[in-house]
């Protein structure tokens, strides 16, 4: 912990960190219990369903480059604060009656959760320099507890209340009006000095390494938003009961937090990352075919398989970005770009699946289509995994 921080503020810190990365995903897990309510309701096709995701995703991509000028202006925890209230504030205007608000407050959350995807690793190497396996782990746990949280408590609450999808999904604007509040304190304090530095962009737009890295982050991506987004329903489709189809896709979301707090750790002092990626690819590939070719006959099995696979993988990739850059201008920088080329790549995901479920009439043509992905997804992360530098010398932080 950074030496700014002791006792009652340190606890405080680290609580307000935990709970903000409780933050990085319900607003976009919490949809796929609900996504065939909401096309039901709304009249939207596979596809218009699939694109609620994709829109997100999109912003995930195209507005991460934000992040870094943001965090330049105002310091890296007053950002993370405006981006939780700026969840909330989606979340809600997601959940206004009509299609065009639907689209427009999935745009304004996934605009906030594209800059805290950018600069959490920023703050863990601010606030938690000496630890950072560690604090990658938890945040990426927190990730993925919250996921797990949006996507298995839904439709239970959904049934509790005797609400709606939209009054349902909307209550993730909670746990971020928390968070924020908890980071108050944390924002009100002056900014760390030097993180107004320079970033060195055009040494990595030139390193091989960051588009191999960039590839690994984008196509494990991929496949996870594609669980995301369909899985619910691909099992609804197949026959099990809507309460039981959150559940499987919350307990591949649980499962995964075994592997994002354990594999970071492992991997983060070990020379070579590729037996790691290899395995956690490999792994999502049986997932994969599981739910292809027995999605009622022990789904439970692929779900546990899934999510050790997709846990390992996103925690690889941000490790990766963390371990190959040479400083902390350069690892927000490198999260910048992987995050927001891969993130374009990834939001193809939902919107192909949707379109083929609709042109093929069934989930075979799909589930092949992220089979697919899963075999290019091994291939990068053999890349990335190797102990190659990003840029053989980076400019110096300044500040």
């Amino acid at each position: 912990m950074s030496e700014r921080h002791s006792g009652l503020s340190g606890a405080v810190l680290v609580a307000g960190f935990v709970l903000a990365s409780l933050n990085l995903r319900p607003a976009l897990a919490g949809i796929s219990p609900v996504l065939d309510e909401i096309m039901t309701d709304l009249g939207l096709s596979p596809a218009g369903g699939g694109a609620i995701t994709t829109v997100m995703v999109v912003c995930l991509g195209v507005l991460a480059p934000l992040a870094p000028p943001l965090a330049r202006r105002f310091g890296l925890d007053r950002v993370l604060l405006a981006c939780l209230l700026v969840v909330a504030a989606g979340v809600l205007l997601r959940g206004a009656d009509g299609v065009p608000t639907l689209y427009a407050g999935a745009a304004v959350a996934g605009a906030a959760i594209a800059v805290m995807n950018v600069v959490m690793p920023g703050v863990v190497k601010q606030h938690f320099p000496a630890n950072v396996g560690l604090f990658t782990g938890i945040y990426v746990s927190g990730l993925v507890v919250g996921a797990a949280a949006a996507s298995g408590l839904t439709v239970p609450l959904e049934h509790a209340t005797g609400y709606g999808w939209r009054e349902a999904t909307a209550m993730a604007a909670a746990p971020a009006v928390l968070a924020a509040a908890v980071w108050l304190p944390q924002a009100l304090r002056p900014p760390v000095a030097g993180t107004a530095a320079p970033r060195p962009f055009r040494v990595l737009l030139r390193a091989p390494m960051t588009w191999v890295i960039t590839a690994y982050m984008g196509l494990q991506s991929l496949t996870f938003y594609i669980v995301l987004a369909w899985l619910p329903t691909i099992f609804k489709e197949a026959g099990l009961p809507a309460d039981q189809a959150g559940y499987l896709l919350s307990l591949t979301n649980l499962v995964q937090v075994a592997a994002t707090l354990t594999v970071p750790l492992h991997a983060g002092r070990a020379r070579s990352q590729v037996p790691h990626v290899t395995v956690a690819a490999l792994l999502t590939v049986a997932g994969y075919a599981g739910v292809l070719l027995a999605p009622t006959t022990l789904p439970w099995l692929w779900m546990i398989i899934l999510g050790l696979g997709q846990g390992a993988s996103i925690a690889l990739a941000l490790l990766i970005i963390t371990l190959r850059a040479p400083d902390p201008v350069s690892v927000t920088a490198l999260s910048a770009i992987a995050q927001s080329a891969g993130y374009v790549l990834a939001a193809l995901g939902p919107l192909v699946i949707g379109v083929l479920r609709e042109v093929s009439g069934g989930w075979t043509v799909p589930l092949l289509a992220g089979l697919g992905a899963c075999g290019l997804q091994t291939a990068a992360g053999f890349l990335a995994g190797r102990p190659v530098p990003v840029q053989a010398s980076a400019p110096a932080a300044r500040g």
